[in-house]
């Protein structure tokens, strides 16, 4: 029987400055890493193996 993951727990990249609400937002608390756009909290959702976002933020954290 599988387990049904917990609710996603969304944070704000640090990268927002703390000014409105432009910002990336991420839940690393499941199976895979979800991302978003924090002004469309329902909309779509980015979902990436811990791989794929390990290589992504490597990426572009140069």
């Amino acid at each position: 029987m599988s387990q049904t993951p917990p609710p996603p727990n969304w944070h704000k990249s640090s990268y927002s400055g703390g000014v409105g609400n432009d910002c990336v937002e991420v839940a690393d608390n499941q199976p895979h890493v979800l991302i978003r756009d924090s002004k469309l909290s329902d909309g779509p959702v980015v979902e990436m193996t811990r791989s794929a976002w390990s290589a992504f933020i490597g990426t572009v954290a140069k």
